[in-house]
């Protein structure tokens, strides 16, 4: 897919450039798994959900979303109806990100990616990323 910058696209194409951008980090996310990579497929993980919730805001507010990583945040913003489990999982899901951390986090959250850790928000990712794709 080659990179489009959002203004030169109508809404339809840039809620489709986020699901497909978001689609094509979940291949890489379960091969990082499947690798036994798992504070990055964690991290892809949260960028698979940050970029569905993108596209539902852009559904919901028809405007382009905010420049924020913070997934409870962009789902608050996009008006999405929640309960206090999908909250929870945003929230968690959220410390994830790994790319703006320092190594100390880095490090901590590494030593947390047990295989069960990971395997079971992985499911989460999975659970999460289909109810979603149901409003788009």
């Amino acid at each position: 897919m080659k990179p489009r910058r959002w203004s030169n696209m109508n809404i339809t194409e840039t809620i489709q450039y986020w699901i497909d951008s978001s689609d094509q980090d979940f291949i890489a996310m379960e091969h990082l798994y499947d690798a036994g990579d798992f504070s990055w497929s964690l991290f892809l993980g949260h960028i698979v959900i940050e970029k569905l919730l993108k596209a539902y805001f852009i559904t919901s507010n028809k405007e382009n979303p905010p420049f924020i990583h913070d997934l409870l945040r962009i789902a608050e913003r996009a008006n999405l109806k929640l309960d206090e489990e999908k909250m929870d999982f945003l929230d968690t899901v959220t410390a994830f990100n790994i790319r703006t951390r320092y190594d100390d986090y880095i490090n901590d959250f590494k030593k947390k990616c047990t295989h069960e850790f990971t395997e079971k928000y992985i499911l989460e990712i999975k659970e999460f990323r289909r109810w979603i794709k149901t409003k788009l």
